[in-house]
């Protein structure tokens, strides 16, 4: 039962009351015994308290013998570290040489004035003891001197630290002794001082050493090209050490999955590079039997995308024969090649009797990708309108036609802040007006133009909304007599990303846009960036685009309309 706090009665003693400092030959566990063991949080009942221990060291002289057998305390169970790197969850001290990292600690759970030369005693009774040290002593000396060196900054978190487990012990705050202000010179735990040096130097000294990197494994040709195809930053890789790679490789380490993969690379980057194009036509004709057509569709996209036909004689012979073998196998794959195909201009009419028949189309209208299929099918139809006036076999139905390019292309809407059709449009507005320009209107059978204009006989630029923009198609319908007399010029940008990576060839599917527009009659003028990029402002590209539209021989009314 509780005793009422005014009841007389016997007291515990005060832990400074009569308290005996060491003596030089002493023992500190002689100092501290019979001395009552008050319960403190975060000490064990058997160690005495951070503050008693303190006023010992403050009535101690400053001597080395004194301030041994201080450190020589039993360490405090446990060690309140506080809430860091080390001290939540360790084992306090490091075996018998921990008494440096207490008296640190207990220098800082309680800060009264202590002169300087103790904490250099501290400094130097560390320095000498800590080769004899475990890492983990080692890591709390180099925290707890840290905090030294930071100490004044730290007072009042260390005060607040000290109410906090004053309270929690149950203990009332106007019982504590109130302890002078911190006033203690730290110079001599400097960051570049020889305690820190020396603590981090027996760290650097007690880490495990590094294992030595493993060697990379040889590799050989294929393998090689390999790797650098399959390394995530592989295009970083100069052209050149894939040539040197493949040049290496001998015919048997070239499988198709490393020719896929060079395949992907030169078409994803745009690298309209000949050896290895040839490499991959050569490997393509060589390995046929083995090929299915869905590695031969992978092998075939980067010839269409670059627009480069290959100069094996047996290229498209052997693509001939595995669309007659793999076409009723993989329909997806099998129109994919046609569409690389198509981009060439080399369509084998075998390969379209099969596409364009009934049987096909009817198997390939209930698979997921039917839609993408029957898109490809519809420009393969438009491709055999314009460039293949003496086919005579099957079509695509008119019912099962579908606009080829609804929509602007990926690459296009994902590099549209790069783009100059915005200041274009702007320097057309300025020079002709809004009503003599459409932009980005699709026109059958579903190709985008960027800016679309019509002009009269005589070349005068007319509105575009008075008129019909579209011209018919297919054209070969229309009599040549009932046509508009109104040509429509087309303002094609012709944009970086529009051309291999060497800037000089158009990608295969621009290429066929322009081609197809062409041959239906509209009159193309191209604005390639070199020439859009080198225009400095709204006015030298208003006069740029003038000198084009003048060229053609077409004449507007008074600027803006």
């Amino acid at each position: 039962m509780r005793r009422p706090r005014g009841e007389p009665g016997s007291r515990a003693p005060r832990p400074t009351e009569g308290a005996t400092c060491a003596g030089p030959g002493e023992s500190c566990e002689k100092a501290w015994a019979g001395r009552p063991k008050p319960l403190v949080q975060g000490h064990a009942a058997g160690s005495p308290a951070p503050n008693s221990m303190l006023r010992v060291l403050l009535s101690a002289q400053a001597s080395s013998a004194r301030l041994s057998g201080l450190l020589l305390l039993p360490p405090v169970q446990p060690c309140c570290l506080g809430p860091n790197k080390w001290g939540d969850h360790r084992p306090p001290g490091g075996g018998p040489h921990a008494g440096p990292v207490q008296g640190l600690q207990r220098l800082l759970e309680q800060p009264p004035p202590v002169e300087q030369a103790t904490l250099q005693d501290l400094s130097q009774l560390i320095i000498r003891n800590c080769p004899s040290f475990d890492i983990h002593t080692i890591h709390v000396c180099l925290h707890l001197a840290a905090l030294l060196a930071d100490l004044p900054a730290q007072k009042t978190e260390m005060r607040r630290t000290e109410d906090s487990l004053t309270k929690t012990a149950g203990l009332q705050s106007r019982a504590a002794p109130s302890l002078p202000p911190l006033t203690l010179c730290l110079s001599g735990f400097p960051s570049d001082g020889p305690l820190m040096c020396a603590l981090e130097q027996e760290r650097r000294f007690r880490l495990p050493p590094k294992p030595p990197p493993p060697l990379p494994p040889i590799l050989r040709g294929g393998q090689r090209l390999e790797a650098a195809l399959s390394c995530p930053c592989f295009q970083r890789r100069p052209q050149q050490h894939l040539i040197r790679s493949l040049a290496e490789a001998r015919p048997e380490e070239l499988t198709p999955h490393v020719m896929v993969l060079l395949a992907q690379h030169l078409a994803r980057h745009r690298l309209r590079e000949p050896q290895l194009l040839e490499a991959i036509a050569h490997f393509l004709v060589v390995q046929e039997a083995q090929l299915n057509s869905k590695v031969v569709q992978k092998l075939v996209l980067p010839f269409g995308r670059l627009n480069y036909v290959p100069l094996e004689q047996q290229f498209m012979p052997c693509l001939e024969r595995i669309l007659a073998r793999e076409a009723g196998v993989a329909p997806l794959a099998t129109v994919n090649i046609l569409m690389s195909l198509c981009q060439l201009r080399c369509l084998p009419f075998r390969a379209l009797h099969f596409v364009f028949s009934p049987g096909f189309i009817n198997h390939v209208s209930g698979t997921p990708h039917a839609l993408i299929v029957r898109r490809y099918l519809s420009l393969l139809d438009t491709a055999v309108e314009l460039e293949l006036p003496g086919y005579r076999g099957a079509r695509l139905p008119r019912r099962q036609q579908v606009p080829i390019f609804p929509q602007p292309l990926i690459t296009d809407r994902a590099r549209c802040k790069y783009s100059h059709k915005d200041i274009v449009a702007e320097g057309l507005r300025q020079l002709l007006g809004e009503e003599k320009y459409r932009q980005d209107l699709t026109v059958p059978p579903g190709y985008s133009t960027d800016f679309l204009l019509c002009v009269s006989s005589c070349g005068s630029v007319l509105p575009v909304r008075a008129q019909d923009p579209f011209l018919p198609y297919p054209p070969r319908s229309c009599p040549r007599a009932t046509r508009d007399p109104a040509q429509r010029v087309v303002l094609m940008l012709r944009e970086r990303w529009h051309f291999c990576r060497d800037g000089r060839v158009l990608l295969g599917s621009r290429a066929l846009r322009e081609r197809h527009l062409g041959l239906m009659g509209y009159q193309l003028l191209p604005l390639p960036f070199e020439e859009l990029e080198s225009q400095r402002g709204l006015p030298q590209l208003k006069s740029y685009l003038r000198q084009k539209l003048q060229a053609l021989g077409l004449h507007w009314g008074p600027e803006g309309g």
